[in-house]
């Protein structure tokens, strides 16, 4: 076997904040927010230099080892195997149509405004991709409408239009084996909305005020449990919860399942409603946020020199993912198909990226192993692309390690318009990777005006482009080093 040795440094995780303003204990290096420790990456795609802090306590070598012996991939043939996306649903800045959705994306609009939610005039971040106009009608009733958190009622929503879209609503349903139908939503935060009322209630009012609603509306498996509730799914159900990269792991998770055969479909994806103060007053606190208030359209810009922190979204994204066999038997339209997917943690810090990138390009490649393809077949990434210093940087450098010809590669950020959803990001950037598969068209990365000179992929500047998708991969990223990436294709008999 080959090894390839990187050393990896992990730096200190606290320090005492003594910066005018400061208040207790705060981010050491938060590179993945705003960097401390400078980024050089080169064009030919070798490894970057950093210079680490001094106050980094210990170093260790990791050891990546290569495969025995090397083959040509293949794809999963098995029909009980094979995987396939036979519907989509989504709630998100632009509306809860998966069309009109991505025709915004398509028209690089940006969905970022003002946060009128809330009193955010004294916040020095007062902008977000908030959602406006949200219904819930014919899906969740009054009562429960007005006690959900919207984490829930985002998740519900995405969910059931999922599910008539993949032409599975309640009659249908109710022939079906249901052991066999399964809920994967996860979210990073939860409901956040209920967990604060619920503490602000303890401390204005006392125990006796908090709402029964309080925990069950605040934990985070409640989404995929709400769900199953209204409409009788009995499989596989939980949630995950690993920051920004949720939505993806559901999906793998989700996938496993069927390949197992624990289930024959599953409903997967994430939720998020994290814009209100706790969550805007928290990611304040890490100095994660761009604080470009005079111009929110132009403050998620991914890959731009002048990028200075991601824009809080919001929303849920969610797929029917089913197994080829079973798609078939009940005449199911099949709208793309899921290869594979990966999932690794950088072990390495709470929010900084590996400088060597390894978690990250192992994971694509432990991904593309799960699909069944080689790097030369992919030409279409959507990134991470959250638009932070650090963040963006280390992207493109692990996926240029992996694909050592990026010429006919197109990679965007959908983040740029609709800002950064966390546990949600995933779901709703695969509804844009897929939609990109089925019209041909991949949207732009908007406010790309001064590029960093060492992204050499074509990131889609600013305008759509047509692009015939032969194998797209979706990459997420959350606190914590959780890595994930996950792969899909036009579907093909």
């Amino acid at each position: 076997m080959a090894g390839i040795a990187t050393g990896a440094c992990s730096s200190g995780l606290l320090f005492r904040n003594r910066e005018a303003g400061g208040n207790g204990a705060s981010l050491a290096q938060y590179n993945e927010l705003r960097a401390v420790e400078s980024l050089q990456l080169s064009s030919t795609g070798t490894k970057p230099k950093w210079f680490i802090s001094s106050s980094a306590s210990k170093c260790r070598t990791i050891r990546a080892m290569a495969s025995p012996t090397a083959s040509a991939p293949k794809r999963e043939k098995d029909p009980k195997k094979r995987i396939v996306i036979t519907g989509m649903g989504l709630v998100s800045v632009f509306g809860s149509d998966t069309e009109h959705f991505y025709n915004k994306l398509l028209e690089g609009e940006s969905g970022i405004t003002q946060i009128d939610r809330f009193d955010a005039t004294s916040y020095s971040v007062r902008f977000a991709g908030q959602i406006r106009d949200f219904s819930s009608k014919g899906y969740i009733d009054g009562k429960n409408d007005r006690r959900l958190d919207d984490c829930w009622r985002y998740c519900l929503v995405a969910g059931r239009r999922a599910l008539e879209d993949a032409n599975l609503g309640a009659e249908v349903l109710e022939k079906m084996d249901r052991t066999k139908i399964g809920v994967l939503v996860g979210t990073g935060m939860g409901g956040l909305t209920a967990f604060s009322n619920g503490v602000e209630a303890l401390i204005q009012k006392g125990y006796k005020k908090i709402t029964p609603f309080f925990i069950p509306y605040s934990i985070t498996n409640m989404g995929s449990a709400l769900l199953a509730i209204d409409t009788g799914l009995m499989g596989p159900n939980y949630s995950i919860s690993t920051a920004c990269a949720t939505a993806n792991y559901c999906f793998y998770a989700a996938a496993n399942h069927i390949r197992r055969g624990e289930a024959d479909i599953m409903v997967a994806g994430g939720t998020e409603a994290a814009i209100m103060p706790t969550g805007i007053g928290g990611f304040i606190a890490c100095r994660a946020l761009s604080q470009r208030n005079d111009e929110p359209k132009r403050a998620s810009r991914p890959w731009d020199k002048d990028r200075d922190g991601f824009v809080m979204g919001e929303g849920s994204g969610v797929l029917i993912m089913e197994s080829l066999e079973h798609a078939m038997k009940r005449g199911a339209n099949i709208i793309a198909e899921y290869l594979g997917g990966a999932v690794t943690c950088d072990a390495h810090h709470m929010t900084n990226p590996r400088s060597d990138g390894l978690g990250v390009s192992s994971c694509i490649t432990k991904s593309l192993e799960d699909a069944g393809v080689s790097p030369e077949e992919v030409n279409y990434v959507n990134a991470h692309a959250t638009s932070t210093l650090a963040g963006d940087l280390a992207e493109v450098n692990a996926i240029k390690k992996v694909f050592k010809d990026t010429s006919e590669i197109k990679m965007n950020g959908t983040k740029s318009m609709i800002g950064h959803g966390l546990g949600a990001a995933g779901g709703l950037e695969a509804i844009a990777t897929i939609k990109a598969i089925t019209t041909g068209w991949v949207h732009p990365t908007i406010n790309q005006d001064n590029l960093e000179p060492d992204v050499i992929i074509d990131t889609v500047p600013n305008v759509k482009k047509q692009h015939e998708v032969n194998v797209a991969i979706s990459n997420s990223f959350g606190f914590g080093g959780h890595n994930s990436v996950v792969v899909f294709a036009p579907f093909k008999p």
